[in-house]
């Protein structure tokens, strides 16, 4: 069960490691598309298209519906939950760092910004 759920994560990051994928499923956030229209934005082939689909569907990123010669396909977002799940456990340490960073920042900016100095009196007193 592990190594089935470890082998789907594996494709699902291997799919989303290709910018073509990554703006096939962009595009089908918006809805349904054939594989011509999913390849029109490239300068790709429609079998170029073709294999990237099929990546996109090993990764379960995807489903594919044959309506007589016309393929379409629709995002399928489960996968996608597991690999957000899994960066998620990773985030904590981009926040601790952007926050590390943030602190350090302001010590910085408080140690060159000038001091305020009380204006003199003009009278010359102490009071």
């Amino acid at each position: 069960m592990v190594e089935l759920e470890l082998l789907q994560m594996n494709s699902v990051f291997h799919a989303l490691g290709d910018a073509t994928r990554r703006r096939m499923l962009r595009e089908l956030a918006s809805g349904e598309r054939t594989v011509s229209q999913l390849a029109e934005p490239f300068a790709i082939s429609l079998a170029a298209a073709s294999k990237h689909i099929k990546a996109l569907e090993s990764a379960g990123l995807i489903r594919r519906e044959v309506r007589g010669r016309t393929h379409l396909c629709r995002l399928d977002p489960g996968p996608l939950a597991s690999a957000h799940q899994w960066l998620s456990f990773y985030e904590r340490f981009w926040t601790d760092r952007l926050d590390a960073l943030e602190h350090l920042l302001r010590e910085e900016d408080a140690r060159k910004a000038p001091t305020l100095k009380q204006p003199p009196n003009p009278k010359g007193d102490d009071q």
